[in-house]
């Protein structure tokens, strides 16, 4: 499951939804430190909003990353 990147909290299947759609990043609930969506999970979901199949195991494959990345 996804972890955060300063603190290895386990994020909730639902702050990983809420994750999955914002555009800015979402703060960890445990040590408030910003957490985006890294570039290869972007290009992976670019791909997976296809598939209804993709959006359940999503959380499985999620990566998180402290910093804001471009996509290639």
């Amino acid at each position: 499951m996804v972890s955060c990147t300063n603190c290895k909290y386990k994020w909730s299947f639902k702050e990983v939804m809420a994750l999955g759609f914002s555009k800015e990043g979402k703060d960890c609930s445990h040590c408030h430190v910003k957490q985006y969506l890294s570039a290869k999970t972007q290009n992976i979901l670019t791909l997976g909003y296809i598939s209804l199949l993709f959006v359940l195991i999503f959380p499985f494959f999620i990566k998180l990353s402290d910093k804001k990345e471009n996509l290639l």
